[in-house]
């Protein structure tokens, strides 16, 4: 199930609201446990089990931290815990790909395939594997406190608004609230406007640029303007789907007294790719940070060690979002340009000349985007050569036609909302009572009418 249907608009989430509201508070951990199960079992039943598996370690894994006082014994129950969480990952998500590279490898060397195993990935694994190693680690290091009980544990873990696909929410963020949170009028209208907000981002902006993207990404032979055009509406697309999935997921939790990190800020008016990363997925960023660039050394131990962590942490990161090299090499162009940045003394002072600093930032954005949106290594080059005019320069008349003006229109109307910050930095621009009510209404309407109309709208994050 998925926020962008009918059937979740019209009857999950008003049958769980009634539900939650109605349930005494010493219940509503154990209710949102049973939607978000019922939520994601709707999916696909038996991968419950994967999930339900992993937080039942993790959680035990936690409490022997809690419970011996025998550093040796706390350890391995850390190593345990996020062990196991790392094998399910790699299992479900990295079998496919290194068995298919080894298949390659051997028919290139000794004339033979291997069998490959078709492995279906869980959806939202990836998110849930870094909330529940959090849990363990943020329990062994006693920077969080831990969960009452294992119901509000398993309720935090399979959190049905972010569970498939964020944000990554950490329990030390969100314990307090699991004890004690505020409801009120106000608050839940506040999630209703930002559950409106997200889904026109979506339904309005971008699935209206996803055709545009999907066509151009198809061609072997892009020419300038075409493969430009296309690299701009997946820039479009994937932030619009994936803030607004983000934003959909925070008004839910606000609906329901839970305020969750905030997922992105304006990172298209980014002035380094340095700054870029504190704007963009915040709390994928800030995980990669805590748990894996700190444990590095991050800078404590020289500038070139500063710079391998950048790097191999960014690496990292691009292959958390999928089993392929595109993910690779995209986690090495952004580490890459941070530590050149860092190398640049991005730490006291803005490194690239200002009147380019924000299109530059930008263009490097969308060159990485192209790897991360390409099916394989080689189509990402065919786009980057059309990118550099080894194609031509215009767009061809054949594919001039398939283009609908609300593409386009749509296309600028998003990269204009992209950049509104910057024509509204200083100046206060938020919409009064009246205001904001007609801009939720109104958007509330094209979206609904949106999503009726169409058969089929998954976010792009799902697949990671």
């Amino acid at each position: 199930m998925i926020f962008s249907t009918s059937l979740f608009v019209f009857l999950f989430l008003p049958l769980f609201l009634a539900c939650y509201y109605l349930t005494p508070l010493r219940f509503r951990s154990l209710l949102i446990l049973c939607f978000s199960y019922g939520f994601y079992g709707w999916w696909r039943y038996e991968y419950l089990l994967v999930i339900f598996g992993m937080s039942l370690v993790s959680y035990f894994a936690a409490q022997v931290t809690v419970w011996s006082t025998d550093e040796r014994v706390r350890r391995w129950a850390v190593g345990v815990g996020v062990g196991f969480d790392l094998a399910a990952l790699a299992y479900f998500k990295y079998t496919t790909f290194l068995m298919t590279n080894i298949s390659a490898m051997s028919e290139m060397f000794m004339g033979r395939e291997i069998h490959v195993i078709d492995v279906l990935l869980p959806i939202g694994i990836s998110f849930h594997t870094f909330q529940s190693i959090s849990y363990v680690i943020d329990i062994y290091r006693r920077d969080a406190p831990p969960a009452r009980n294992i119901i509000d544990f398993l309720a935090f873990s399979s959190l049905f608004p972010q569970l498939i696909a964020g944000p990554v929410l950490r329990y030390k963020d969100l314990a307090a609230q699991f004890v004690s949170r505020t409801h009120s009028l106000e608050l839940f209208a506040a999630g209703v406007y930002r559950f409106v907000l997200g889904l026109a981002m979506k339904v309005l902006v971008a699935d209206s640029v996803a055709p545009l993207a999907d066509r151009i990404f198809a061609l072997t032979d892009p020419t300038l303007a075409e493969s430009w055009l296309g690299a701009l509406a997946y820039t479009v697309q994937l932030f619009f789907d994936f803030a607004g999935y983000s934003a959909m997921a925070i008004g839910i939790g606000l609906m329901i007294g839970f305020r969750f990190i905030e997922n992105f800020n304006a990172p298209y008016v980014s002035r380094s790719i340095t700054e870029f990363w504190r704007r963009w997925h915040i709390s994928l960023s800030t995980w990669l940070r805590d748990y894996l660039y700190l444990p590095l050394g991050g800078n404590r131990k020289g500038r070139v060690r500063t710079y391998v962590n950048l790097i191999v942490t960014m690496v990292l990161g691009g292959f958390w979002h999928g089993a392929n090299w595109t993910f690779l090499l995209w986690g090495a162009w952004h580490g890459g340009l941070m530590a050149l940045e860092r190398a640049m003394g991005v730490k006291k002072r803005q490194v690239w000349p200002p009147l380019i600093a924000l299109p530059l930032t930008f263009t490097f954005v969308v060159i990485g985007w192209v790897m991360f949106r390409a099916t394989s290594v080689g189509a990402a080059l065919d786009m980057y050569a059309g990118m550099i005019g080894l194609n031509g320069l215009s767009i061809r008349p054949e594919i001039a036609w398939q283009i609908a003006p609300s593409e386009v229109l749509m296309l600028a109307i998003g990269l204009g909302i992209s950049f509104f910050p910057l024509l509204s930095r200083g100046r206060d621009v938020r919409p009064g009572p009246a205001l904001r009510s007609t801009v939720m209404l109104m958007l509330a309407v094209l979206s609904i009418s949106r999503l009726t109309a169409q058969s089929d709208s998954p976010f792009l994050y799902f697949q990671f």
